[in-house]
């Protein structure tokens, strides 16, 4: 199914790529007419769609499919997003892709957020510890290889994008105090690719029994508390003379 032709609504159209469940889309949804949100994983879209229903957003539109795969035309978009995904993807083709599917002036944003299980707090250790348990007892240790992040380090994300004809906008970092709930914790888990619902499968009570019997003793007011880090380097198409 192609959805090339179809030109988006007063308000414009954003496209949230590698969409996970949906941490950008949503806070994002009001300041476009369409959304379309877009993950390999059917977990993923299924999480979003369903939020979508419950909030009452109905110009939001999940669709299950790869990156590269996704059947949009020319000029589709006004924005697109990627949330800690770009390294995950084939970011050249990515890149050159999001060209085409931009309208010229269009903004690509990749956008990065610290991770709860990698702080120094004594609850941040807890919850590694109990991941790393889950990894390896569901045999999933290896989904997150060794030397992940090499590629973007010899290659940064800046000059991919530039070799696919953006326009630098600048980076810009910023930090919130978030207060995590455990069951908010075991939703963000399950939104990552080393534990998604299908690894987690018929262990997915367990797991949440045994996240919820290690953080409890850390939690005041039923709350962790957090100081996360966001970053989001900002691209555009050039505009047509």
């Amino acid at each position: 199914m192609s959805y090339a032709g179809q030109p988006p609504r007063e308000g414009g159209r954003l496209l949230d790529l590698a969409c996970g469940t949906g941490r950008l889309a949503f806070p994002l949804r009001d300041s476009f007419a369409d959304v379309w949100c877009v993950d390999a994983a059917p977990g993923m879209t299924e999480a979003v769609r369903a939020k979508a229903i419950t909030v009452g957003a109905a110009h939001m539109r999940t669709i299950t499919v790869g990156a590269e795969d996704l059947p949009a035309g020319p000029d589709s978009f006004e924005s697109i997003v990627i949330g800690n995904a770009f390294h995950r993807l084939r970011r050249a083709a990515v890149a050159g892709l999001a060209g085409t599917w931009l309208r010229p002036g269009g903004c690509l944003a990749l956008c990065w957020s610290t991770s709860p299980w990698a702080g120094s707090q004594d609850w941040q250790r807890a919850l590694a510890g109990v991941l790393r348990a889950w990894q390896n007892a569901l045999g999933a240790a290896g989904r997150v290889p060794p030397g992940w992040d090499q590629p973007r380090q010899r290659d940064p994300d800046h000059d991919v994008l530039s070799r696919a004809g953006f326009e630098p906008a600048g980076r810009h970092e910023f930090s919130v105090e978030h207060h995590w709930t455990i069951p908010e914790l075991a939703g963000h888990i399950r939104s990552t690719s080393f534990l998604p619902p299908p690894v987690l499968a018929d262990h997915a009570a367990a797991f949440d029994a045994d996240l919820t019997a290690e953080l409890s003793r850390h939690t005041a007011d039923d709350r962790l508390t957090e100081t996360v880090g966001f970053a989001y380097e900002l691209a555009h198409k050039p505009a047509r003379a």
